[in-house]
């Protein structure tokens, strides 16, 4: 089997990660696998924001906890997160963020690194809890989060080929 198809088999959401420095050199690469996916006529209207900031990290976990009713949330303590957002008003930035974090979701698996897609900011990036700390790291007012991507080192030892169901239909 290929690397690529490999990479693919073997990705699983990981929920909880280790204490270890993700490097800047890494999550770079993971950010530019975003900008590589495809996008809706090729707009690229995305904007994807790395924290690595352990500080603001836990500030977000707490106005996701608060806003969502949700005690002890913290993005299941990454080293790292990736905000995807995107014009409100982009008819497909759902779609072309989607594609973009499934490239960090595979690029990270590629480099060791585990990964978990975070929905919960979605719903909640205008509330003044969180659209403050958007502010505060760039994140403009026009943009949504469509979809997060929580990074770090897994705790739990990789398994291999994930199981996954039979939904395949073909017609020849």
């Amino acid at each position: 089997m290929n690397s690529v198809i490999d990479n693919i088999f073997t990705r699983r959401s990981v929920r909880a990660f280790k204490e270890k420095h993700i490097s800047k050199e890494d999550l770079e690469t993971i950010a530019e696998c975003a900008i590589y996916a495809p996008s809706a006529r090729n707009f690229q209207m995305w904007e994807f924001t790395v924290v690595q900031n352990k500080e603001i990290i836990e500030r977000l976990a707490k106005a996701v906890e608060k806003e969502l009713d949700r005690p002890g949330y913290d993005f299941y303590k990454p080293d790292a997160l990736i905000i995807a957002t995107n014009d409100r008003e982009c008819k497909y930035a759902i779609d072309d963020c989607a594609c973009a974090l499934q490239n960090m979701f595979l690029g990270a698996h590629s480099l060791g690194i585990g990964s978990v897609w975070i929905n919960q900011l979605r719903d909640i990036s205008d509330t003044d809890a969180v659209r403050s700390i958007f502010r505060e790291i760039g994140i403009p007012d026009n943009q949504v989060a469509y979809g997060t991507v929580a990074l770090g080192y897994s705790a739990e030892e990789e398994k291999g080929k994930v199981e996954k169901k039979d939904c395949i239909r073909y017609v020849y």
